[in-house]
Formats: C-alpha cells, sequence, structure tokens
C-alpha cells in the first residue's frame, strides 16, 4: 500500500515553509530575474515580506478563504510571490497559460470562478476584458507592467505595486487575520488547480491538496539530494504542473534559489549566466539545442569540424559509462579528458549546462540517440514519467540505472501496476484529490482505491524492473497484419534529425506507416543559406527538391533503426510528404505544452492522409491559418508525396550477418 505518512505541522503548507526559509535561509537567494539586461536578487527574508506584504493588500481588497485567483503571466518572482500570498490567505491560485488566446482564457478562468485575477501586463488586460461577458465572477485584474494602461479606465484594474503598498500600510489592520488563515492551513487544504492542456477536449482542472505537492517535493528532494545549494532556471510555462513543482514546490521544500530570464528570447543567454545546477527541459528544447550546435559546426572550420567528430565519438563511447561509475580504461579515460578540455568542456559552457547536476527530461518521450549525445558530455541527464494528475512524479531514474529506453523505477511512495490491456496504473502521495466540476472523468480516472488510469501503455523490463512506455493506449494501435503501430515511437525517430521539428504518423488500421513531416526553419533555412538555395517563405523552403531529398534521407534511416526494434519494426515508414506549414496551437493542432492534437489533425489534413494511402505522387490542400493578431487566412499547396526505402527482415539480417 502507498505510505500514509504526514507531512510534519510545521511544513505541512507553503506558508510554513516559506516562514520557515526566512527564518533558517534568511540571507539566501530566493529569486533572480533579470530585468533590462541586469539580474536582481531577492533573500528568503526579502522575499517573505514581499508575499506577506501582497496577502495583506489581497485581504484588504476582500480576498475570501477558498476563493480562486487566477496567475496569467511569464516566469517572474511577482507571479511566484502573487501565487505563494494567495496560499498565506487562505485562497487557492489557478496558473493560466499566458499565450492562450481569450476564448481559452475565459473557459479556464470562468469554470474555476476566479475573482481575481494577476496577469502580466496590457495584453493579458485586453485578452479578458474581450471575453469579460463570460467570466461573470471576475472582480477585479491585478497587473504587473503598467505600460500602455495609463488611459485604461481602472474601475476593475489594479497595480501589484498598489496591492504591495495597501499590505504594507495596513500590516497592523491585516496582519492578525493573516496570522489566522496562516495558522488554519492544513495538509488537506487544497493548493492549487492546474488545468491539463486539453489534447482530447476541453481542459480539467487538477485540484492538488497541500500533502499531494509537498509530499511529492519532499520525496523527489531526498531522491535526487536537492539541497538549499541549487540553482534552478524558471521558464516553462507557469501553468504547467512541472513548472509548479520544480519552481515552487521543490524550491520552497528545499530553499533553493528560482532564477527567472528576461525573456523567452533570451533565455538560452541567461542559461548561459545562471549555470543551474538542477535543470529540466522537454525534449524539444534538447532536440533544438542540438540542432543549434549542429548548425554552428557546420559553419566552422574543416578542423574544428574533425576535432568535433573525433571527440563526439569517443565521447559517445565512454562518456555514459563514466557518468555511471563503471570500468573504463585508462587510455579511453586519458582520451576523455583530452575531449572535455578541447570539445566537451566548452560546449557546456556554451550552452549553459556546465554545472548541472541533475537534469531531467520529461513530457513526451526522448530521441535515445538525442539523450545519449548530452549524457556522452558528462551531463547527468535523466528521464521521468508523470502526469498533472499526479503531481507530475511516477517513476525516476536513480543514478547508475539510467536508460533511453526506459523512465526509471517508481518515485518514492508511489506504486505501480500494469494492467490486462496494457495499460499504465499508479497511486501515490501525490495523487489528485479530483478533476474540479467534473465527478464523472474524476470516476473515469481514478478508481475507489485510489488507482490512476495514465492512458499510456507500457511494461516493466523483466531484468532490470525499468518502465518503458510505449505510447499512449489510445493512439497504440494495429497495422492491418496485426502488428503493433505506435506513432509516437516513430515520430521520435524522425525528430531526432535536426532539419525535422514535428512529424505526425499515421497507420493505425491500415497496410503500413505513413508520416506527415514538418521541417525545423532555422535548421533547414541555415542549409539553405550555405548552399546558396533562396527561398521567400516557409512553404517555398519545404517544397524545395533538395529539402525533400534530405527529408528522404532521415525517414529512411529511421526505417534501419526501428527495423532493429522486433515489437516495433513493422512501423517503418512507406510513404511521406513534408507539410507546407508549421503544427501550431494557435491552429488547434498542438496543446499549449507542444503535444499532437492528433483527432484534429486527422480531420484538417484528411485529404493529405488519404492521398498518402491512394497511390497519389502530389495533392493539393488549402488550410485555415491563424495570425499572431488573431485574424484568418488559409495557404494553398501542392505536396509532393514521396515513397521510402524499407528494411525488410532478410535484408536486415544480411546487413547483420
Amino acid at each position: 500500500m502507498t505510505s500514509s505518512a504526514s507531512l510534519p505541522k510545521e511544513l505541512d503548507s507553503f506558508p510554513k515553509l516559506v516562514e520557515r526559509n526566512a527564518r533558517d535561509f534568511a540571507a539566501r537567494p530566493a529569486y533572480r530575474e533579470k530585468e533590462f539586461g541586469i539580474w536582481q536578487s531577492w533573500t528568503w527574508a526579502e522575499a517573505r515580506d514581499a508575499i506577506e506584504a501582497i496577502a495583506r493588500g489581497y485581504i484588504s481588497m476582500g480576498l475570501q478563504k477558498g476563493d480562486h485567483i487566477a496567475i496569467v503571466g511569464r516566469n517572474r518572482p511577482y507571479f511566484y510571490w502573487s501565487m505563494l500570498a494567495a496560499q498565506y490567505a487562505g485562497a487557492i491560485p489557478v496558473p493560466v497559460y499566458q499565450d492562450s488566446v481569450a476564448d481559452e482564457m475565459a473557459y479556464v478562468l470562468d469554470h474555476c470562478g476566479a475573482r481575481f485575477a494577476v496577469v502580466q501586463d496590457q495584453e493579458q488586460v485586453d485578452k479578458l476584458r474581450e471575453v469579460a461577458d463570460r467570466i461573470p465572477a471576475l472582480e477585479r485584474m491585478i497587473y504587473i507592467d503598467p505600460r500602455g494602461l495609463r488611459r485604461y479606465d481602472h474601475a476593475d484594474l489594479i497595480s501589484l505595486a498598489e496591492v504591495r503598498k495597501t499590505g504594507e500600510e495596513r500590516r497592523a489592520d491585516a496582519q492578525d487575520e493573516l496570522k489566522a488563515r496562516m495558522d488554519a492551513a492544513t495538509e488537506e487544504d487544497t493548493c492549487i488547480i492546474l488545468y491539463t492542456s486539453g489534447t482530447t477536449g476541453r481542459p480539467k482542472g487538477v485540484v492538488l491538496t497541500n500533502r499531494n505537492v509537498l509530499m511529492t517535493a519532499k520525496n523527489s528532494c531526498a531522491f535526487d539530494k536537492l539541497t538549499e545549494k541549487e540553482d534552478v532556471l524558471a521558464y516553462l510555462p507557469m501553468a504547467w504542473v512541472g513548472d509548479y513543482v520544480f519552481s515552487m514546490a521543490q524550491a520552497c521544500w528545499a530553499g533553493f534559489c528560482v532564477n527567472c530570464p528576461e525573456s523567452a528570447e533570451t533565455m538560452q543567454s541567461d542559461l548561459k549566466e545562471i549555470g543551474p545546477t538542477y535543470f529540466f527541459a522537454p525534449p524539444r528544447f534538447f532536440e533544438g539545442l542540438l540542432t543549434s550546435i549542429m548548425i554552428r559546426m557546420e559553419d566552422a572550420s574543416k578542423f574544428k569540424q574533425k576535432l568535433f567528430h573525433k571527440y563526439i565519438e569517443i565521447a559517445k563511447r565512454v562518456g555514459p559509462a563514466l557518468l555511471d561509475g563503471k570500468e573504463v580504461s585508462a587510455g579511453d579515460r586519458m582520451q576523455y579528458r583530452i575531449g572535455h578540455a578541447l570539445v566537451y568542456g566548452p560546449l557546456l559552457n556554451a550552452t549553459g549546462l556546465s554545472r548541472v547536476r541533475v537534469g531531467y527530461t520529461a513530457g513526451e518521450a526522448i530521441g535515445p540517440e538525442i539523450f545519449e549525445f548530452y549524457r556522452s558530455l558528462g551531463i547527468n541527464l535523466k528521464q521521468l514519467y508523470g502526469q498533472t494528475e499526479g503531481t507530475i512524479y511516477i517513476t525516476q531514474q536513480p543514478d547508475g540505472e539510467v536508460s533511453a529506453d526506459t523512465v526509471g523505477v517508481p518515485s518514492p511512495d508511489v506504486e505501480v501496476k500494469i494492467g490486462d490491456t496494457g495499460e499504465v496504473f499508479y497511486r501515490s502521495p501525490g495523487t489528485f484529490v479530483e478533476y474540479y466540476k467534473n465527478p464523472e472523468a474524476t470516476a473515469e480516472t481514478k478508481d475507489s482505491e485510489g488507482w490512476v488510469a495514465t492512458g499510456d501503455a507500457g511494461f516493466f523490463e523483466p531484468d532490470s524492473g525499468h518502465l518503458r512506455i510505449i505510447d499512449r493506449a489510445k493512439d497504440v494501435g494495429k497495422l492491418t497484419n496485426g502488428a503493433m503501430f505506435a506513432p509516437k515511437y516513430v515520430e521520435n525517430k524522425l525528430k531526432f534529425y535536426p532539419n525535422i521539428l514535428e512529424a505526425v504518423a499515421v497507420g493505425d488500421g491500415r497496410d503500413y506507416s505513413t508520416a506527415m513531416i514538418n521541417i525545423d526553419l532555422e535548421a533547414v533555412g541555415n542549409w539553405a543559406e550555405r548552399n546558396n538555395i533562396a527561398y521567400g517563405s516557409y512553404q517555398e523552403l519545404a517544397a524545395h527538391p533538395r529539402v525533400y531529398a534530405a527529408v528522404q534521407e532521415h525517414v529512411e534511416e529511421a526505417n534501419r533503426s526501428i527495423a532493429e526494434d522486433a515489437l516495433l519494426s513493422q512501423c517503418q515508414i512507406h510513404r511521406f510528404l513534408v507539410l507546407h506549414k508549421e503544427l501550431d496551437a494557435d491552429d488547434g493542432e498542438l496543446t499549449r505544452t507542444r503535444k499532437v492534437r492528433r483527432r484534429i489533425i486527422a480531420e484538417k489534413y484528411e485529404p493529405l492522409v488519404k492521398a498518402l494511402y491512394d497511390g497519389s505522387d502530389s495533392v493539393y490542400i488549402e488550410t485555415e491559418v491563424t495570425y499572431e493578431d488573431g485574424r484568418k487566412g488559409a495557404i494553398k499547396a501542392t505536396l509532393e508525396i514521396r515513397d521510402a526505402a524499407i528494411v525488410t527482415p532478410d535484408a536486415q539480417k544480411v546487413a547483420a550477418e
């Protein structure tokens, strides 16, 4: 059975943890933010004072215990303080994806009944005012950046600076009420509602208690020996459970410093300046970083290219073994040290990853080749498997037991089992209470004994006991010959190549697998520039014959890799096309966390799917797109369809011999 251990009463809520940190780590940095090119820093004592002042300001505005307060903006200390201040005041923060369109925001705020919203700037104010009639409970918007808002009607607007000032001025009036609310908090109180990304429909509000979140933080900090000396870069969406756990829960539990970049555009350079010791990124980040590395090497001199490739090969052979503490010959150790001095060290410094002691990737499967590349450089990169409903942690990879093909063993206090159909189930202290206002969905996901259905198909490796995830259970299908079809497995093989940004594999119920592919505009554009290939748009570049030829090489290389997996070898791609536009969350094709919405894509691109299977060598399509300003438009294109070479079992056997 799952552990029923409780949290120490003095550490069973976020306010109590912040007060502990302000006492025990008073002078240590708690938050940093880069603004106007300069890093600003706040200690735990300073952060606590700011949080308490904001909380008293909330109470003075009429915020009641149990109220919901929406948080809409990018990673900034002020937003983390606003969430913590809500918890100080006994309210419940509800983070919202800042890049959501007005309709998406309206749904979340109306569904949770938010009375207040803390927003970044004029853009978010405008979005919420546009849909104000659909959010009847919303009374006040609290903004951080005043630019552009001077002439607005401030009947429903107030700056966070004013809220904080009010809280400082009314300390004598509100402090007793604040302390009473803090003291009344228990581990069973709701501390956050996080909305899912809505891959298959409307987002669902996941209700998590203090115990769910803080027991998970306690166990995961112990698992990776996280202390107050860590530095983490907070750049992922604040509405995502990963950022909430890493930048809020673990930071408060261990007392380490949360660093906020100046903007999404400066994230990479800010990463270099901070040099985090604890780092999380989704596979897309590592894929994009590898693409940038390879682009830079293609522009380097022949000597540097030769040096790079020579020592990267040594790293791939030696690095993972050194990282896992395995025996390596003296000669290989010496070669690796030389490689570190000439290649790996400068490369890690340039990417900002040189100080990473523990690194994680999750959200979707990462390509094995990409994963091994970073580990070969000496980065202790590991995989975890989790869900919002489990406060992220279901499995983790212990040091020395890291594999590209699995996601580790059950996290501390987590139980995992495989159902009769191959679906993965778990229960843990982090298991969510319910989906807010959705008892039917709650009952479908969590049974009376607390077991949660993940919707993923997987199995435990018999030798290691590590969990291997195949794909989403609903996405795993079969070809007409009965062979298993796992689209995500195929897509990850393709996305290893820097030229390929996204891929959608099709094959369930069909004779063979096909794929629709997005090129990476940065990588392919750089290649085009170096080869004097002119193009005027993404569409024009994607349709270029030499681009198609390069993509075909990647598809056929992926097929050779897929052929090596006995279970999934028949998932090889027989036909493919290169899409005329990038898949986009604003067009409904991806979630806000960049997951493929397969049903929507299948409907939207039905003519393309049909052409991939009817033998056509081209297909015409008109596609609706959404521009940044919200206007709609259409892209028209005739796409080429190509056949790809596949590896037959006989050919594979001959190659092996």
